[in-house]
């Protein structure tokens, strides 16, 4: 029998880890500006993109690549153990954050270099809590406990961006300072508090399984992120050879990956779990809808920012924090619709609840794409609200659903498979959304610059410059809350040579907004159809797990193998 009051703790204290893993790997994106000031780097200068973009998505890749072996070294050493190693781990990396004592590449290249340890110890949290979780609750109450984990997980991601936007209104180091008082009590409570329940099956280290699969999703998720960076004259970097060989090296590695699997006796990943069809259409869901909704936070933050709060009177250096704000409908319908369907589908199953979910999503996505982009906040609070409540569904049940699938002994590698899916999709949302923006952008936005420009008496020479300056340049200055023509304009020394009404007027808050509105409406509009058809697809790929099924248990109360 299962300890009635351990399953609360671990629950509790593994709800705290997701939360702090979550929540780091946004915070960064509003806090970007201020932490960039404080190293005395511009962020925006077409060097340092790179910066940019590693601390974004560095965070992100790590955990994509290193979730599934953490899970599998839980299953064979200990879940608890290595979940408290990664608690352990990520305080003192919030630590080492903050202490960032360089200044220019110096500071950016330790940043980075930390925020990959931050995100190794936050891959140890996410790849082993949901195991931990599933081993500690029994069946009846299993999609409440992981909806509640799973929803506050999700939630973090979009509480990182309020929280960042308060802390860099204080101190840049405060946005690296609030994770270690948390990580030092979370790491104390996990070790004082939390047990093996699960046994432990000890096995040889696949090393061949493990290179193969590092080297595969690194490869694909590093070339997808220098796919969105200019090169050689184009918006973005589809066209490096290196970004080729990158995807094809990677997809190279994965296939051999595959092969190894089947052929070691004692695997990383056993491939024939994809035969059950709760794990594999769960995971396929998992991986679609994170496509479609890692690219949606970072549009509706381009779109709060850099044109809907400017033209209602916000101040650009404001915008990241209120952006937060506007945005918490999001989360309301996580918290809302989260535990309430886990609970629920531990009732009646999880394909229903989840494939609804995913339904609902994608009208949301449809109704955002409908609106002007000077919206009525009232009916994109709505939207929001409902595209949270939609989300919410999806996850805990279809969590439950993968997690109850799998024998007890491959629960911390199939929770790891799970957050791979789940991580590569929000890499690869970042790679396909901000390409089909810069695209949609890049056809229209040079000719309405130069254009505009030119009204307001700057030279031609100087217009055309910032026209042709590639279009991720705009976006991100409209993604950290800075005045995209007032920077670019700056460069090219222009802003002295005209009168004090010009300037006013084209730094002033709507001049950019309006300017770019029509193009932006142009590539949001692709953005969210991809999305909305992505997640039609993932419903139908959640559909497919059919009723509901529990692997047989391995204690003596649940031998039984609930299949209906």
């Amino acid at each position: 029998m299962r300890d009635d009051r351990y399953k609360w703790i671990a629950l509790s204290n593994t709800s705290l880890g997701v939360l702090m893993a979550t929540m780091d790997a946004s915070i960064v994106i509003i806090s970007m500006p201020a932490i960039f000031r404080g190293i005395h780097l511009d962020p925006l200068a077409p060097g340092n993109i790179g910066y940019l973009l590693w601390m974004i998505l560095g965070y992100l890749l790590v955990q994509a690549v290193l979730v599934v072996a953490l899970g599998r070294l839980g299953d064979m050493f200990g879940r608890v153990r290595l979940y408290n190693l990664g608690f352990a781990i990520f305080a003192f990396a919030s630590l080492a954050l903050s202490l960032d004592p360089f200044t220019r590449s110096a500071g950016a290249f330790w940043l980075i270099g930390w925020r990959f340890v931050q995100a190794f110890g936050g891959a140890m949290l996410t790849a082993n809590s949901a195991a931990i979780l599933t081993d500690a609750f029994p069946v009846s109450q299993r999609g409440m406990a992981l909806g509640v984990n799973q929803v506050i997980a999700l939630a973090g991601q979009f509480l990182g961006l309020l929280a960042g936007g308060l802390l860099a209104a204080i101190d840049w180091r405060a946005v690296f300072w609030v994770s270690v008082p948390f990580g030092v009590l979370g790491t104390l409570w996990s070790y004082r508090s939390l047990r093996e329940v699960g046994v432990p099956k000890k096995a040889r280290v696949d090393w061949a399984g493990n290179l193969t699969f590092v080297a595969g999703t690194t490869g694909i998720l590093v070339a997808i992120t220098y796919g969105i960076q200019p090169y050689g004259g184009n918006p973005t970097g589809w066209g490096n050879p290196w970004v080729f060989d990158g995807l094809a090296a990677g997809i190279l590695m994965l296939v051999i990956f595959c092969v190894v699997e089947t052929k070691v006796a004692e695997p990383m990943f056993d491939l024939k779990l994809f035969r059950i069809r709760s794990f594999m259409a769960g995971n396929l869901a998992t991986l679609l809808t994170a496509i479609s909704r890692g690219g949606l936070q970072f549009m509706l933050i381009i779109w709060l920012q850099g044109i809907w709060l400017p033209l209602h009177g916000y101040e650009y250096q404001d915008t990241p924090l209120w952006a937060g704000i506007y945005m918490l409908p999001l989360t309301a319908g996580f918290l809302i619709a989260g535990p309430a369907s886990g609970y629920l589908s531990d009732r009646y199953g999880s394909r229903a609840f989840a494939t609804g979910g995913l339904v609902i999503t994608a009208m949301s996505f449809v109704g955002l794409m409908l609106l002007p982009v000077d919206f009525s906040y009232p009916l994109f609070a709505l939207l929001l609200l409902v595209c949270g409540i939609g989300m919410g569904m999806f996850s805990a049940p279809n969590t439950s659903s993968i997690m109850s699938s799998v024998p007890p002994g491959q629960r911390g590698v199939a929770s790891g498979m799970r957050a791979t899916f789940q991580n590569s999709g929000s890499a690869l949302s970042i790679g396909v959304f901000f390409s089909l923006m810069i695209a949609g952008l890049s056809g229209t936005l040079p000719k309405t610059l130069t254009s505009g420009l030119q009204s307001h008496g700057v030279p031609a020479s100087a217009a055309a410059h910032v026209a042709n300056l590639p279009p991720v340049s705009t976006l991100f200055a409209a993604f950290l809350g800075d005045n995209p023509i007032g920077h670019l304009l700056s460069t090219t020394g222009a802003l002295g040579m005209l009168p004090a009404h010009d300037v006013a007027v084209l730094t002033g808050k709507r001049f950019f907004p309006e300017l770019i509105a029509a193009p932006f409406h142009h590539g949001l509009v692709a953005v969210f159809t991809s999305a909305a058809v992505m997640a039609i697809i993932a419903a139908m790929a959640s559909a497919l797990r059919g009723g509901r099924y529990t692997h047989v248990e391995e204690t003596p109360v649940e031998q039984k193998e609930a299949k209906i």
